[in-house]
């Protein structure tokens, strides 16, 4: 059966993977559809694009995950089928990885006023890019012996606001990267929404904002877990789209690419959504 992924990440962003090596790894796995979606950076699509071309069985959507603040939280965007040349899109993508980058050196601070001093220089390498994130940050810590996973880093230290080395960005809100997608030719579509306290809520907001579809088929999402979602999507005329968030950073615990269950119906109605707009 073909396998379909339309949320994964490469080392643009914060996965372990050049771009050409998820292309090949995703081809060993047998996919047929693969969305490159980095966090607020369109710089693996090129590379991804490039590699593909040597496995046409496969078809690589370009796209891009912006994450943004709500209430309580962070909503993720995803926007597929971008133009990744858009000069407005280029550019608020910068913005954010420019605060990123400043929020992981504070990051870095408070971690060593904790007893866990990192090298700003070592965080820069591992991460090989400007768009520095959480992701980084602990697998610094791990390589440093501080902690035991990189789930720990996040449970215990930089994962939400109330642990004592997080720290804040600057972020759009849910609606503002909606538009800057629709904007920049994309088709925006709300991340695991079951991160969300209000899920409803925030699909009825961003509907006006041109949102298409929501994650239902995501991670390690159960049974209930996608009939919920899946009506969502049938009430709110929405595509019903999915993705493993695949990182490659922790194989024992991560969904493998290709592994979240993800209709090949999902990619299909996102193609045709895009040829009609």
């Amino acid at each position: 059966m073909p396998l379909v992924d339309l949320h994964v990440h490469t080392s643009a962003s914060d996965g372990r993977y050049a771009p050409a090596e998820l292309v090949s790894r995703a081809v060993k796995a047998g996919l047929t559809v693969l969305a490159i979606t980095d966090h607020d950076t369109v710089g693996g699509i090129t590379p991804a694009l490039e590699a593909a071309q040597n496995f046409p069985k496969l078809t690589i959507i370009p796209g891009v995950e912006i994450n943004t603040d709500v209430a309580g939280g962070e909503a993720h965007i995803l926007g597929y089928f971008i133009d990744y040349n858009d000069a407005a899109l280029l550019g608020k993508l910068q913005e954010m990885r420019n605060s990123r980058q400043e929020r992981a050196q504070k990051m870095v601070a408070k971690l060593a006023t904790l007893g866990m001093p990192l090298s700003w220089d070592r965080v820069t390498q591992i991460a090989a890019t400007d768009s520095i994130g959480r992701p980084h940050i602990a697998q610094a810590l791990l390589e440093k012996g501080y902690i035991s996973s990189l789930k720990e880093a996040f449970e215990k230290y930089i994962g939400k606001k109330d642990h004592p080395a997080f720290v804040e960005r600057s972020k759009l809100t849910p609606a503002e990267a909606s538009r800057l997608i629709v904007k920049a030719g994309g088709l925006p579509v709300l991340a695991h929404p079951l991160t969300m306290a209000e899920p409803e809520a925030m699909i009825k907001h961003l509907k006006t904002a041109g949102l298409v579809g929501i994650e239902v088929y995501y991670g390690t999402y159960q049974a209930p877990d996608i009939s919920r979602l899946l009506a969502l999507t049938s009430k709110y005329h929405l595509i019903a789209t999915g993705g493993s968030d695949y990182h490659g950073l922790d194989e024992a615990t991560e969904t493998g690419l290709g592994q979240s269950g993800v209709p090949m119906k999902a990619a299909t109605e996102l193609i045709a959504l895009s040829k009609k707009r």
